[in-house]
């Protein structure tokens, strides 16, 4: 009698926190000092919706003492991400790479998974975010069914009515879609206004493309009134800012050796990014990629010429604009990621006092989330709101006429906010502001 073959033994699932460095596993030290900052914990008082208690639960599984869970995947990604936590704590701990590896290994543990998650996720994430033609086919789309009056129609004739609740308050949120977006709105290359002192690269983001492609030729305008030739490719890829957010690893590996293909780091002064969401995200390549031979080195020259909008403004010193704008009270917003992620701080406020006829008012907690966290509003819903209506309460009482901001889901979610307040305030990324007084300069 013959012997059967021998079983092969499973080859173990890959897990992302245990296989990460310990060192930035056991970092914490348990200190509290993260605990004021976190939005979560601050609304519920409780542990495990702390920084604190997160990262505990992602050591246990480093160690091999817990493994994931529905109840440890649904904890992190009740995490805003809003990178708070690594602002106030002394010891430095890396949050942001520990938060998207937890992601990864609640994904890759499939404890989330229903035909309902997969399907929407397989179609926004793995599919329409991975080929902007197609997002842009569907920003078309709706484009043509708010230009048309189709959207004011089925709003005014109730029969959004009879959809669930969370339908209605999502349909209520969806964004405007610019009638021209930003490839026909830049030229491919925009020389230098006078004589050129840089080449730099122009990423005209997801998002951004279809709801902001303004802001984008706002920034272009500034950009070549410094000294910078503008190279802004009309075909470009997503950043992979939503897929590392959201637990997709190697879909994110995939798009960022696309845009180094796309922008060789070494051809270009700067990479300009003007979404701070994104900016976070786009300067960690070499992290992403640190065990690619072949894109690994070019990844670290990368992290090294990201640059956000306004840090690089205020790198290469502006020129202000001349003329003498109405006079108006603006207030910031800090984005989480730029100030957090990428603490990019002052810059932004020094280019808005650079602006005639600024008047600045400090935002009391101005760098307290807003609630939009990437997607975290669609997904939680009622702790959005609630942020959101605080953020709200403080823009109210700066009494500001505009509020500048320099990410496009921190616009979104407050000109949301404020409109729902009734609230008659302009929101703006700061680069339009900026754009506006030189083209009146230009006038006067």
């Amino acid at each position: 009698m013959s012997a059967s073959p021998p079983t092969a033994a499973p080859v173990p699932r890959h897990s992302h926190l245990k296989d990460l460095d310990y060192s930035v596993v056991q970092q914490c030290m348990h200190c509290g000092m993260c605990l004021p900052t976190c939005p979560t914990y601050d609304a519920t008082k409780l542990e495990r919706n702390s920084p604190r208690g997160r990262i505990a639960l992602m050591r246990s599984i480093a160690e091999g003492q817990l493994e994931a869970t529905k109840t440890f995947a649904d904890e992190m990604y009740f995490c805003l991400g809003c990178l708070a936590c690594m602002t106030a704590c002394p010891a430095g701990v890396n949050y942001a790479e520990l938060f998207e590896h937890a992601r990864a290994e609640a994904e890759a543990s499939g404890v989330l998974r229903s035909p309902k998650r997969n399907l929407i996720r397989r179609f926004t994430i793995g599919w329409l975010f991975m080929n902007l033609s197609r997002l842009r086919l569907v920003g078309r789309l709706l484009w043509l069914w708010q230009a048309l009056g189709l959207q004011t129609l089925v709003r005014k004739c109730g029969v959004l009515k009879l959809l669930p609740a969370r339908l209605r308050e999502m349909e209520a949120m969806t964004p405007t879609v610019q009638s021209k977006l930003s490839h026909q709105l830049i030229a491919p290359v925009t020389p230098a206004d006078g004589q050129r002192k840089f080449r730099v690269a122009m990423l005209t983001g997801c998002a951004q493309d279809l709801i902001f492609s303004d802001v984008n030729r706002d920034t272009v305008e500034v950009l070549a009134r410094n000294g910078c030739e503008v190279v802004t490719p009309p075909a470009q890829s997503c950043c992979g800012s939503l897929h590392a957010h959201n637990g997709e690893w190697t879909l994110a590996q995939q798009l960022a050796r696309r845009s180094i293909d796309q922008f060789p780091p070494e051809q270009f002064d700067a990479i300009i990014t003007n979404a701070g969401g994104c900016g976070s995200h786009l300067k960690h390549y070499a992290k992403l990629l640190a065990d690619d031979p072949v894109y690994e080195k070019r990844a670290h020259e990368w992290d090294a010429k990201v640059k956000d909008i306004h840090e690089w403004l205020a790198q290469i010193s502006i020129t202000p604009p001349k003329a003498a704008a109405p006079a108006q009270a603006v207030t910031y917003h800090e984005s989480c990621h730029l100030c957090h992620g990428q603490k990019v701080t002052t810059q932004p406020r020094a280019l808005l006092k650079s602006i005639p006829g600024v008047k600045l008012v400090e935002l009391p907690e101005a760098n307290w989330c807003c609630g939009s966290a990437g997607i975290y509003n669609i997904t939680q819903p009622e702790m959005a709101d609630q942020l959101l209506r605080r953020k709200v309460g403080h823009i109210k009482a700066t009494g500001a006429q505009v509020v500048a901001t320099g990410n496009p889901g921190c616009l979104l979610q407050v000109q949301n906010g404020c409109a729902r307040e009734g609230m008659a305030v302009r929101v703006a990324h700061p680069v339009t502001l900026l754009a506006e007084a030189y083209r009146a300069a230009d006038r006067n």
